[in-house]
């Protein structure tokens, strides 16, 4: 049984929740009244969660957390007060609470979210206890991260939290710089996760507007002519699985909201319905930026960022592992030789040391893009500084930097861009329509509008 203990002034509410959980015969529960038990009590036993209120004389519920911080006692705090304040449930959660929840609260929904503080309680404990020295080879399940390749130290110890994390079912919040892996990384959670055999679906918000992205995570039942037609979202298409949601940043404040509440109680509505419907689905999110900065105060909903960050990981740009730019290399180098044929066997020494001084803004996804460009452009079986294109040179080459460019996606400004990208590949064709995602006669016509 799992050790519970509740905290409140208010007897008739310790007597409620006493009675209600020691019926689940899942909880051994131990309850103060006065709060002023409550450090004492901490120092002679464990308990697996703790029911906190807030509004205790004496000793509050703020006061009890502050103190739990500074002994360095690591339980699980779920928050039970009668006030509905976001900002106040967003302090406690900077404090340390695992969640906030206003009374009166559904019995369901209390022993879904003890449920949770427990695994996170056990999984972050475990991590804890992860020694500092770890290899791949230690790993359960290296064939998840066999598509991540990396020597540093740091990078691996992060593996090995993302595997612990993927034992359980809690939503997971990715954050590093663009290009670094942050889908790649949500792939090797779900591959080590029991929903492995289930649907992975990942979705970039930035792609959608936020009145589109709204329907396409959720559905609706009719479209915008106002017929009525059943339109699944990304949570029935993942359902079971694990859903990937890449910039969360860029979702509309209603819409963050929204997922909020599903990540609580697993329930939404379609757009343009009132029908609940039950949901089965892991979240994953990521996002390039620092949500916690203050910058995002008012573009990210707080409440649902504290939620995120309980399980966070954040991925280090590539400028901060140069030793595993070699590595990487190699990695992509074996792929453009599978995909494309071509008999090249390593790289010269020179150009491995010109790439591990370069500082990659667009971290491991530029490396592989100035890889493939090089692996078209060379003749020989050693990729050297002359398989780059003029381009590539002038931005890795000390002294010679004069470019500004960086391969991206077709959009307003296609003839521009399309003809950068092919200066950008050394004038391969079929190089310059892989980086634009097009296929090469759409490219030779877009070129054809040049001339």
């Amino acid at each position: 049984m799992k050790k519970i203990l509740i905290v409140d002034d208010d007897v008739a509410v310790t007597n409620y929740f006493m009675v209600f959980l020691m019926q689940t015969e899942i909880f051994e529960t131990t309850v103060i009244n006065d709060s002023r038990q409550v450090e004492e009590l901490l120092e002679e036993e464990h308990f697996d969660v703790i029911m906190l209120d807030l509004d205790m004389p004496n000793v509050t519920g703020m006061d009890i957390l502050g103190m739990m911080s500074t002994k360095g006692i690591d339980i699980p705090v779920v928050i039970l007060t009668g006030v509905n304040d976001v900002d106040l449930a967003v302090k406690t959660m900077k404090r340390g609470a695992f969640d906030y929840l206003t009374k009166p609260v559904d019995d369901e929904h209390l022993l879904e979210v003890l449920n949770n503080a427990i695994e996170h309680g056990t999984l972050h404990s475990t991590i804890s206890r992860l020694p500092q020295a770890l290899s791949r080879e230690d790993l359960d399940n290296t064939a998840a991260f066999e598509h991540l390749p990396t020597q540093d130290i740091a990078v691996i110890r992060l593996f090995h939290q993302a595997e612990q994390m993927a034992e359980g079912d809690l939503s997971v919040f990715i954050w590093g710089e663009r290009g670094t892996g942050k889908e790649s990384l949500a792939k090797a959670i779900h591959n080590s996760s029991p929903r492995v055999n289930k649907p992975f679906i990942a979705v970039d918000s930035a792609s959608h507007s936020p009145e589109e992205f709204s329907s396409e995570l959720f559905g609706r039942v009719r479209d915008w002519s106002g017929k009525s037609k059943e339109m699944p979202g990304f949570l029935e298409t993942a359902s079971g699985g694990t859903l990937f949601i890449d910039n969360i940043d860029n979702m509309s404040l209603p819409v963050q909201v929204r997922l909020k509440r599903v990540i609580q109680t697993n329930e939404y509505y379609r757009d343009n319905s009132t029908e609940i419907l039950k949901c089965d689905v892991r979240f994953i999110v990521a996002s390039t930026h620092d949500l916690t900065s203050s910058s995002y105060r008012d573009s990210f909903s707080r409440d649902l960022l504290y939620h995120l960050m309980v399980n966070s990981i954040r991925i280090p740009p590539l400028r901060d592992r140069a030793d595993d730019i070699p590595l990487l290399a190699e990695y992509f180098l074996k792929e453009e030789v599978e995909r494309t044929g071509r008999k090249i066997t390593g790289f010269s020494d020179e150009l491995l040391e010109l790439l591990k001084q370069y500082n990659f803004p667009d971290n491991a996804q530029e490396l592989k893009n100035i890889i493939a460009c090089a692996v078209v452009n060379t003749d020989g079986c050693i990729l050297n500084k002359d398989s780059l294109s003029p381009y590539i040179r002038e931005r890795i080459i000390p002294g010679e930097m004069s470019g500004d460019f960086t391969p991206m996606k077709l959009n307003d400004k296609i003839i521009d861009h399309v003809t950068e990208t092919l200066e950008y590949c050394g004038g391969a064709r079929k190089a310059a329509a892989r980086l634009l995602d097009i296929d090469v006669e759409k490219l030779n016509t877009l070129l054809e509008d040049v001339q």
